[in-house]
């Protein structure tokens, strides 16, 4: 039998240049290309137009999109990627000049998203972002529908299948976003029985390709998936970690975010994200090697922001540290290290540094600990094994009345040993 694949979408690249960007237009369709590629499609051409703002009805102006059309045409492409998202006035404008489908940012992260969705719960969530990127777009998409409709069951007074379609769509959204309210519930009841076994909480966050998975992996031997590619892993993973005396914390490695994510995306993974409302430490993942690093940064600081975590505790983490060789790499290690002094170097690759991230994230944990000295009676002995796991025990006799402990612990432990057994003495570390 003779296998047939349809052949790769071809895609040009259109960038725009505008005052105070963030990102250099040509980096920025860098980064595009990455992402269009992660969609399976072949980039074949690109173009940067400067403009002070974006064209309200063509996005790049009339006469630039009349030379991408022909450059298009020229490449054989067969769609045209936009690197923004695009109102649907401005891709209705790209597509009447140039002839081709038209495609933005948003919906190629949309697509990957969609891609990468194991899970019924990230498969709820994709599905809603999708639809409510959609759903302003229905005239444009779907303009062969804006007529009555014929047959049993289409018929009412003034209605069109494009307002039928709408009611569908906004019936489905509603469904979703209830089926989400509900997952947002689940997580909060698991959050809430973590909470009584009261693990310290790391959560790794950065932008997406950074290596937090690859991290992780190194940190904790989870094995969570790890590719070079964008968005590779969107449903949280947590692992118990036990770090060096043995006690034990709990790393969870999350989403990976990027330059002009699209807001119905943040709005719909809003649930998974709540994750991290929880951490006590974020772990900012950094790819040291990528020439961009600030901007980045940059981006995953505001990302926070907007989720409320902008006063988190936060440990960034340099990755891919064995990239910085010779005196240039040299210098941007002296340069970071100056600019960040509590930052730590690392590589999952060559283990550089995952040592020095494990006491880090331990001696995070410590810091608000307390040192007890308390008699524990013998018929709650499960509660010395709670104080190995999540402190520090540095002696243990045996006496008369129970177990008599001597240990630094987290403050909610210290409050429960010290309000509930003989002997007690805390003295604040």
């Amino acid at each position: 039998m003779i296998e047939t694949r349809t052949p790769a979408e071809r895609a040009y690249l259109v960038g725009l240049g505008l005052p105070r960007s963030r990102f250099d237009a040509d980096d920025s369709l860098d980064e595009l290309a990455s992402l269009v590629e992660t969609s399976d499609a072949v980039v074949v051409g690109r173009a940067v137009q400067q403009r002070r703002a974006p064209d309200p009805n063509t996005w790049v102006g009339k006469g630039k999109a009349a030379e991408v059309a022909a450059e298009a045409s020229r490449l054989g492409a067969d769609v045209i990627v936009a690197d923004e998202e695009l109102t649907p006035t401005q891709q209705r404008g790209l597509e009447e000049i140039t002839g081709k489908r038209v495609v933005d940012r948003s919906a190629v992260i949309l697509d990957i998203f969609a891609r990468h969705a194991l899970t019924k719960e990230g498969r709820v969530q994709v599905e809603l972002a999708q639809l409510e990127y959609t759903l302003p777009r229905l005239r444009g998409m779907w303009r062969h529908l804006e007529r009555p409709g014929g047959g049993i069951g289409t018929r009412g007074p003034g209605e069109t299948q494009l307002e039928s379609d709408r009611r569908v769509l906004e019936r489905r959204l509603a469904d979703l976003r209830a089926r989400l309210d509900e997952v947002r519930k689940q997580r909060e009841r698991g959050r809430r029985a973590r909470g009584r076994e009261g693990l310290y909480l790391a959560a790794l966050v950065g932008y997406t390709n950074a290596g937090k998975s690859t991290l992780m992996n190194a940190l904790s031997g989870a094995g969570v998936l790890v590719a070079d590619q964008p968005f590779a892993t969107l449903d949280p993973t947590t692992r118990r970690v036990a770090l060096d005396g043995g006690t034990v914390i709990l790393v969870s490695d999350t989403v990976g975010f990027v330059n002009k994510l699209p807001p119905t995306l943040v709005a719909a993974f809003r649930a998974t994200l709540e994750e991290l409302s929880d951490a006590d430490l974020l772990v900012h993942v950094v790819d040291v090697g990528h020439p961009n690093l600030h901007e980045r940064m940059s981006v995953v600081r505001e990302t926070l922001g907007t989720l409320g975590l902008g006063e988190r505790t936060v440990q960034v983490v340099f990755n891919k540290a064995d990239v910085l060789r010779g005196a240039e790499g040299d210098a941007l290690r002296e340069a970071l290290g100056a600019e960040f002094p509590d930052a730590l170097f690392a590589s999952a690759t060559t283990r550089e540094g995952v040592d020095a991230l494990r006491a880090r994230v331990a001696a995070h944990a410590a810091s608000g600990w307390r040192r007890v000295r308390v008699t524990v009676p013998y018929r709650d002995g499960a509660l010395v094994q709670r104080v190995r796991e999540r402190g520090s025990l540095h002696g243990t006799a045996y006496g008369e009345a129970g177990i008599e402990i001597d240990a630094d612990v987290p403050a909610d432990l210290a409050a429960e040993l010290s309000g509930k057994h003989v002997g007690a003495q805390r003295t604040r570390r």
